[in-house]
């Protein structure tokens, strides 16, 4: 398994980040989302380089250019809710992709102990197709997990490339002992050492969904 942490080289992409954690800055929901939707456009841009291209002749009004365009069939998977902006935000690069939604929810059984439930999916069929699971938070890698599962039921994808703007080093060690190792690729914005005892990334950003959306109960 490929770990990438576009963290490792400087850019603009800190500043999105950032601006996700600083706590003044998420009280406007509009910008939290806008940012996760920009992230995901970087991160198409960074996953597309490791996509098959093939040589085309393309018809100019002047001649004839030679262009290397990709040749990989494409679902963008997300899962609900937080995903919905980053989700948008690869479609708006990768626009001709097939997409896909999962639903995980935490049902907490006490205060701090709880169980992964799925309880939707909608998908095209995924054989031989190149697979990108999108989610902003990878705390402990469950849902992650599940929904991998849960899409399997609509065929075996070619690669996997999982795209998480913060995952902590918790949740990477149980991706690469829970997916296969030959045919994924994590990609994260951010590496966070600890979780907490609700299992929230420290010192993550808090709750995406609540933040992108509104509280819930």
């Amino acid at each position: 398994m490929k770990i990438i942490n576009l963290e490792d080289s400087n850019s603009l992409l800190n500043q999105f980040v950032s601006e996700l954690r600083d706590v003044t800055i998420q009280k406007d929901s509009l910008r939290f989302r806008r940012n996760i939707e920009r992230i995901g456009e970087i991160m198409a841009y960074e996953i597309s380089k490791e996509f098959t291209y093939t040589c085309k002749s393309i018809q100019s009004p002047l001649g004839i250019a030679t262009m290397y365009l990709p040749t990989n069939k494409i679902v963008i998977s997300t899962i609900l809710r937080a995903g919905l902006p980053y989700h948008h935000g690869f479609l708006n690069y990768l626009d001709k992709a097939e997409n896909a939604f999962v639903s995980a929810y935490r049902k907490y059984k006490d205060r701090l102990n709880f169980d992964i439930h799925i309880e939707y999916i909608a998908s095209p069929e995924l054989t031989g197709k190149t697979l990108i699971i999108t989610d902003p938070m990878l705390a402990t890698g469950s849902s992650m997990e599940l929904a991998y599962e849960a899409l399997l039921t609509k065929g075996t994808p070619a690669h996997i490339h999982i795209a998480s703007i913060i995952a902590s080093k918790a949740a990477l060690a149980y991706i690469e002992d829970k997916f296969p190792q030959a045919q994924t690729t994590v990609w994260i914005a951010a590496l966070d050492n600890d979780l907490d005892e609700h299992s929230y990334i420290v010192p993550g950003l808090g709750d995406a969904g609540d933040l992108a959306y509104g509280e819930k109960l």
